[in-house]
């Protein structure tokens, strides 16, 4: 059985969710280990060498996809997200058939609003 039908696929997230979920759910990975990101010394001390030293660098980075963002997009941990406000309504079936697995290209944004 694929397991496509049952991902996501964030293909355009605004630049609101990538904020609110790296400053609310935001964990970095250093010496290996899952380190939440309360100051801009600790991605400061992470990725200082490629002039990364706040998480607005780190956003700017990820969201413009220059020089250091393979560096800057393995520093992040995966957020975890909550189930969505008002739960799935019919996750055995496509988005396009109505349901809710699969790839819902620019409407991604209102689910990930609803996890948040």
């Amino acid at each position: 059985m694929p397991i496509n039908p049952f991902l996501f696929h964030p293909v355009s997230q605004a630049l609101t969710n990538i904020l609110s979920n790296t400053f609310r759910r935001g964990y970095g990975k250093l010496n290996k280990q899952r380190t939440a990101l309360t100051h801009n010394s600790i991605v400061e001390n992470a990725l200082g060498k490629f002039a990364i030293i706040c998480m607005e660098d780190l956003i700017h980075e990820i969201m413009t996809v220059i020089p250091h963002f393979k560096k800057a997009n393995n520093f992040l941990w995966p957020f975890k997200l909550k189930a969505p406000l008002g739960g799935l309504k019919k996750k055995r079936k496509h988005y396009v058939e109505g349901g809710d697995a699969g790839d819902r290209e620019n409407y991604i944004n209102e689910l990930i609003r609803r996890m948040n």
